[in-house]
């Protein structure tokens, strides 16, 4: 909710140029949307509100562009690995077919979201509840009609931080049995040394939040560990970017108070044949 609350904000707070629009996202948050939003709307100069709505827009606009060239490329599926509230499926016409992977429950949540927000859920998303503590995806995703001989590009933000190094290992293993032409991007946060005076300290406010609500920061990476595991795993790395340049870099030629954060970094991979 968080998450959906900073892009909705992002609309409404933040001037010109506008770096990624959900439109779909205040009415996914239903009741709570102005609560959630009305932080943004107060105190939206707040280095750690603006960093939040940097971090989701950033990392959205980057995995659509690369969803957008795989597609040019003859990809027609895309996995949501917990999916949340991203809303891609009801507002794209792209030519994919949308898997979200989540939790039954939150899944379940979701779509009673959308039901309320009467947002029409097209033909071309499939949803997967799946337990990722105990299933796999290689025996989920076939049941949604996934095609497990045919590429697809694989999304996997805002939750790596959340995951034991054991969890991470094993997701990787279960990708790297995708098809060869596979993409996979995913962000991750940096080690408190890599990160920048901002990135520190929105590390530790929002750091020590999360491990109050239940949600523990348990993985922070370098660029060299992520590329080592990757790599390890049998992923080509195409690229890691900072969220700075993880965009066009005129979309931080602005005068608001939206700004990039030395805090975290998003990787692009491919299985290789």
């Amino acid at each position: 909710m968080l998450a959906a609350a900073a892009r909705a904000a992002h609309l409404i707070v933040d001037g010109e140029p506008t770096v990624f629009a959900d439109p779909l996202a205040y009415r996914l948050l239903g009741d709570g949307a102005e609560e959630l939003v009305s932080y943004h709307r107060l105190h939206g100069e707040h280095m750690v509100l603006a960093g939040a709505r940097a971090a989701v827009t950033t990392r959205s606009r980057y995995t659509e562009e690369r969803l957008a060239r795989a597609a040019d490329a003859g990809i027609t599926q895309y996995v949501i690995l917990g999916a949340g509230l991203d809303s891609f499926a009801y507002r794209s016409d792209a030519d994919v077919r949308v898997f979200e992977v989540d939790h039954p429950a939150t899944q379940e949540w979701k779509r009673a979201r959308l039901d309320e927000a009467r947002i029409p859920v097209p033909d071309s998303v499939a949803y997967v509840p799946m337990d990722f503590e105990s299933e796999l995806l290689l025996d989920r995703l076939p049941e949604a009609g996934f095609d497990v001989t045919r590429p697809a590009l694989v999304s996997w933000l805002g939750v790596l931080m959340y995951l034991s190094g054991e969890a991470i290992d094993r997701t990787l293993t279960e990708l790297s049995a995708f098809a060869p032409r596979t993409e996979i991007v995913a962000d991750y946060m940096l080690r408190p040394e890599l990160c920048d005076e901002d990135g520190r300290m929105y590390g530790e406010l929002v750091g020590a939040t999360s491990a109050q609500g239940g949600e523990p920061w348990l993985s922070r990476f370098s660029p060299e560990e992520v590329a080592g595991l990757l790599k390890g795993h049998g992923f080509e790395v195409i690229e890691q970017a900072t969220q700075r340049d993880s965009v066009d870099l005129t979309l931080w030629e602005r005068s608001d108070a939206f700004r990039a954060l030395g805090l975290a970094m998003v990787a692009h991979a491919r299985v290789t044949l």
